[in-house]
């Protein structure tokens, strides 16, 4: 490999993907570094479905939405494969902004309606509906297991160059780019780069530390579930559903999220609620009591699942304090991090924005400024 580069993205999940697979298509000369193997299961870009909500009011979120749709469209179509299945989303529960975020999706020309909850109890009968429900017909599963090999296979097809198995130890920040000390097969090696795009998920605090300030950045690990299916003749919509009060919900830990995962079963989680953890010395173990809560919930509000029958899920968030994303450049660094849980369904458009900024062919909205208020 060559050891001076142009362009190096440092991590090689969902949102380090698309941004090789952007720069590329613009004919940039990209190279991606990895640390781990095709497939991993370290981080948060694995497993085979993810919800793509639409349910978001904030003009930022709903454009880059609507930048999403299209582009997963143009992704299905270069690559071949089948990446989001039209399931549509249901959002219910007491959530006092369904009407602002139906009103903003109507306006940028996405599908949403209310629904009672007995209408919506006589299309999806594996859920129990008790407020009215917002349903976004646009919304759907994401498929990363096939959605990351296929932007890396484009973007090696247009020249990029896709390392994996390799691990970026420093990262130093030079006048005139960046210096990667970086450890394969046993050996280390310094390149040299004019710029980096750091990518890293969980480890960018650990990658970053002294060379970019950044507002603080939580990992933990949740830990959703698959819950086996009772009810074969049941409709399966994406679904988030938000707690109501009183003492029906005091063992609630967060809005719970779920979706079916085909051959697996129906995956229901808390948000963002898992333990603080070094991605690096994680145990993969499930929490005892948010396991048992979660079953509660598949008893409560799935009656078309087996909450007795589960399989247990291991994946990371990065969060934020105000839970949106970091896209912004500092120097020769470009960031994309901070991603909150929420951030698959955004991956080709947040590809897009980091080769702006790589690029210098534009810059990401002010929400997402690292220089925003660490708190």
């Amino acid at each position: 490999m060559k050891t001076t580069l142009d362009t190096v993205v440092v991590g090689g999940g969902a949102m380090g993907s698309a941004t090789a697979w952007a720069l590329a298509r613009r004919g940039r000369d990209v190279t991606l570094l990895e640390q781990f193997g095709p497939g991993h299961r370290n981080g948060a870009s694995h497993g085979t479905t993810r919800n793509f909500n639409p349910g978001y009011a904030d003009p930022d979120y709903v454009a880059m939405l609507a930048e999403s749709a299209r582009l997963w469209k143009e992704l299905e179509a270069d690559s071949g494969e089948r990446l989001l299945a039209r399931t549509g989303v249901v959002n219910h529960g007491t959530d006092p902004q369904l009407p602002e975020i139906r009103n903003a999706l109507l306006t940028a020309g996405l599908r949403a309606e209310f629904l009672s909850a007995e209408e919506a109890s006589e299309r999806w009968r594996g859920i129990r509906f008790e407020t009215r429900v917002l349903h976004m017909a646009d919304g759907g599963q994401l498929n990363p297991d096939a959605a990351l090999p296929a932007m890396q296979r484009l973007a090696a097809g247009l020249g990029a160059e896709i390392r994996h198995h390799v691990k970026v130890l420093e990262l130093e920040v030079l006048d005139d780019g960046v210096r990667l000390t970086v450890e394969s097969g046993g050996r280390t090696e310094v390149l040299a780069a004019r710029q980096a795009v750091v990518t890293a998920g969980g480890w960018t605090t650990k990658l970053l530390a002294g060379t970019a300030p950044l507002p603080r950045l939580i990992v933990t690990q949740e830990q959703p579930a698959h819950f086996a299916v009772t009810d074969e003749g049941a409709q399966w919509p994406g679904f988030n559903h938000m707690p109501g009060r009183g003492d029906a919900y005091s063992y609630w830990r967060s809005p719970v999220y779920g979706m079916q995962t085909p051959g697996e079963g129906i995956k229901a989680g808390w948000h963002g609620v898992g333990p603080v953890v070094d991605p690096d010395r994680r145990t993969f173990a499930p929490e005892p009591e948010q396991r048992a809560a979660l079953q509660r919930y598949a008893r409560d509000w799935l009656p078309g699942v087996d909450a007795d029958s589960l399989t247990d899920i291991s994946c990371t968030y990065t969060t934020t304090a105000d839970e949106n994303f970091i896209l912004d450049r500092i120097g020769p660094v470009v960031i994309g991090a901070g991603f909150s849980g929420h951030g698959f369904k955004f991956t080709p458009a947040v590809g897009r924005i980091l080769a702006d900024l790589a690029t210098g062919d534009g810059g990401a909205p002010a929400i997402f400024s690292a220089s925003r208020p660490r708190t």
